[in-house]
C-alpha cells in the first residue's frame, strides 16, 4: 500500500479535529485562514471566545511528537495571524480569545490519539 501525503495526513487530521470540536459544542468560523503573516487551521466559536486551533499531526512521536512542534517561533506566526484576523474580521474584534492545539498522533495499533489543548500558549 502506498504511503499517504503529509499534506493527505494533514488535511485528514484537520478534519478529525474539526469534528471534534463540533462534536463538544464548538462552531467553525474559518478553516484554513490566509494571510500575509501565515495560516490559521481553524478558527472557532466556543460560546462567545474566539478560539484559534492548531492541527498538528505527527505519524512518528520520535522527534518529540506533534506538541512539542510548536516551538517559540510557530507560536509567534500564529498570535500575528490572529492577530490580523481579527483586524480584518472586524465582527470579533472585541471578543475573547485563547489558542488551542489538537495534536494528533498515530499509534502502533494504526488509530489516532487526539489530545485537544485548551489555552496552550498560557504557559
Amino acid at each position: 500500500m502506498p504511503e499517504r501525503s503529509s499534506a493527505k495526513s494533514g488535511k485528514d487530521a484537520e478534519l478529525q479535529a474539526l469534528k471534534h470540536l463540533q462534536q463538544q459544542g464548538l462552531r467553525l468560523l474559518a478553516q484554513n485562514w490566509l494571510c500575509k503573516r501565515g495560516e490559521l487551521d481553524l478558527v472557532m466559536l466556543d460560546g462567545d471566545t474566539v478560539v484559534f486551533v492548531e492541527v498538528r499531526y505527527r505519524k512518528h512521536a520520535q522527534w518529540g511528537g506533534a506538541l512539542a512542534s510548536i516551538d517559540g517561533r510557530k507560536r509567534q506566526k500564529l498570535i500575528l495571524a490572529a492577530q490580523f484576523f481579527l483586524q480584518k474580521e472586524h465582527r470579533w474584534a472585541d471578543a475573547p480569545c485563547r489558542f488551542d492545539v489538537v495534536a494528533i498522533e498515530s499509534t502502533p495499533s494504526g488509530q489516532a490519539d487526539l489530545n485537544w489543548l485548551k489555552n496552550a500558549f498560557d504557559s
